[in-house]
């Protein structure tokens, strides 16, 4: 399957990316089949050689059934050569991970502490079951009785 990706380049703590149409199976720095622009996320978002794209190649290679990963969709739908995909869902993002983890602690707590009063329920239900089987008891044992006696006639 065609894939538009990007390949990284640059130096260790310097990103700097090529936009290319490469097969899924490669490695994500190796073999490609066209280069189609670059991405330099160091850069300012104001600034135009931020990102080069060759529209006409990379029309083609849409039309060919090449899918963008999420990033390059972006980076197309910001440069109108595709829609604009749309926002994933992660509430999370915006907090800080220590404030994360004490949320989830949060919510482990809330469901055990929701759970011991469930517990309980069926606790203070048992009594009632245990009083309705003493109920049926006799009336099992006199069912037993009234049959008793009819043995005792024969």
């Amino acid at each position: 399957m065609l894939k538009l990706r990007l390949s990284r380049g640059g130096t260790k703590k310097r990103p700097v990316y090529k936009v290319v149409v490469a097969d899924s199976r490669f490695a994500r720095d190796g073999r490609f089949i066209e280069k189609v622009g670059f991405f330099n996320p160091l850069l300012p978002k104001e600034k135009k050689e931020r990102v080069g794209l060759e529209a006409e190649r990379i029309k083609y290679w849409l039309g060919q059934g090449a899918k963008p990963t999420t990033r390059v969709a972006r980076l197309l739908g910001e440069n109108e050569l595709m829609p604009m995909p749309a926002n994933g869902n992660n509430p999370n993002k915006a907090i800080p991970k220590k404030e994360r983890n004490k949320k989830e602690e949060d919510k482990t707590e809330a469901p055990k502490a929701e759970a011991t009063p469930a517990a309980e329920a069926p606790k203070e239900e048992a009594p009632k079951a245990e009083a309705a089987p003493a109920a049926e008891a006799p009336k099992a044992e006199a069912a037993p009785a009234a049959e008793a006696p009819k043995e005792e006639k024969k």
